[in-house]
């Protein structure tokens, strides 16, 4: 790799733009000036504020399928996006604690908004991993500036998850040129820079990261899943994409050792669950307290009053409490494993990150679908939109099956055997 970063095509600031092949998509918008949050405590009472912003939307979003630019926009000035640069970068370096709570408080106002930057803080975490000094220096600056990380890594048609076929083949100047295609490319759409998951000829892993204008780049806003219907998760086209050596980064090595990759990516992977769980059962809530009906045979003038709802209420909100709880422990173990990176810390906080996940997951599914269960039939109207928590937590809840994060939960209670270091745990 070389030495002195490459400015993007047309990433603001860094010279005249290129016109994006993809004309059925708008292009990325250039990022606001973005604030630099200091602290924790900032960060948390940024989000805090942001996502009531956002939660008078939500419905409505999802119902047209009005993408959120606007709103991510809002989110890349606000400085949440840059939360988790160094210190010495200039950055807030934010607690994996902090950063679970911001993504549950937004995904409990907007789990398609919330998705969008998760890809983001995964691919963050590769240049803090891997990156050189000059392209830490380089995308820190970027971050801290407001611009947005997408995603290109999923591939479809493949045996299974790792088949990753798409190719970076290098050429005689040391540059390389990307070939594939890539679906569920949550952010591409919305991003300054597309991180492409890639194989070189030697069949190892690296992340080409690559400005959403590059010659050969095309995003198409295919995405048609009946939940998160916002993320805009379409399609990348990679096509003889020219790339410049230091905007390469050796993702394999990042697994030959212990590594918190998989924690930190499931982690908020779990804080999305859980923040759809809660968004969810608070609109229970003020469904029954405003709009139910009590059933003639209870006695009671209001719904609320229901002895069989105060017990369904008071079921669905341990299961909810108990996720929040299992989040905030998975991300107190990243960070004790941040401070003390070793096989047995990296193990414990995957371990731990995997329980969060594995009960968020259903309880997000079953209080969605209890959302209905306890208000009665009219919250079954299609113009309510109620049923759009259902339908992100089922749609979520598929990114990975929780029936092998159990697996490996048993393994190591029962055998200490550690989970693999695949980046999904």
């Amino acid at each position: 790799m070389t030495d002195t970063p490459t400015p993007g095509y047309g990433t603001p600031g860094y010279g005249a733009p290129i016109a994006s092949p993809a004309a059925n998509v708008d292009e990325a918008t250039a990022s606001p000036a973005a604030k630099v949050i200091a602290d924790d405590v900032e960060a948390l009472t940024v989000v805090a504020a942001l996502a009531e912003e956002f939660r008078a939307g939500a419905s409505e979003r999802d119902a047209e399928r009005r993408l959120p630019r606007a709103e991510l926009d809002r989110l890349s000035a606000s400085g949440l996006l840059a939360v988790t640069v160094p210190a010495e970068h200039g950055g807030a370096d934010v607690s994996q604690e902090t950063l679970a709570e911001i993504f549950r408080l937004l995904a409990s106002a907007d789990a398609s908004l919330a998705q969008i930057p998760q890809s983001h803080f995964a691919y963050v975490n590769v240049i803090i991993r891997q990156g050189t000094a000059e392209q830490r220096e380089f995308f820190f600056g970027e971050l801290l500036a407001g611009r947005r990380f997408g995603n290109a890594q999923s591939e479809a048609g493949t045996r299974h998850l790792q088949d990753i076929r798409t190719r970076l083949t290098r050429q005689a100047d040391g540059s390389y040129v990307l070939n594939g295609v890539k679906h569920y490319a949550t952010g591409a759409l919305f991003a300054h820079w597309i991180p492409v998951l890639a194989r070189t000829e030697d069949d190892n892993l690296h992340v080409a990261y690559v400005p959403r204008d590059a010659p050969g780049l095309t995003v198409v806003d295919d995405w048609d899943g009946l939940g998160q219907r916002t993320t805009a998760s379409g399609t990348v086209r990679l096509e003889e994409v020219p790339v410049p050596a230091d905007r390469v980064l050796p993702h394999h090595l990042t697994f030959q050792g212990p590594q918190l990759h998989g924690a930190s990516a499931q982690l908020l992977h779990a804080a999305i669950d859980v923040g759809i769980a809660d968004g969810a059962l608070a609109e229970a809530v003020e469904f029954v307290r405003t709009k139910s009906r009590p059933w003639f045979e209870s006695g009671f003038e209001t719904a609320a009053e229901d002895p069989l709802l105060i017990q369904r209420f008071g079921e669905l909100s341990v299961q909810a409490r108990a996720s929040r709880a299992l989040l905030r422990e998975a991300a107190r173990a990243v960070d004790a494993a941040r401070a003390d990176l070793t096989d047995d810390s990296a193990a414990e906080a995957s371990i731990a990150v995997a329980a969060a996940k594995a009960h968020a997951a259903t309880t997000a599914v079953e209080i969605a679908g209890a959302l209905f269960e306890v208000s009665g039939t009219r919250s079954a109207l299609n113009s309510l939109n109620l049923h759009r928590h259902w339908r992100d937590a089922r749609t979520h809840t598929l990114h990975d099956p929780a029936r092998w994060k159990i697996q490996h939960i048993g393994r190591h209670v029962l055998n200490g055997t550690r989970p693999p270091r695949h980046g999904l745990l």
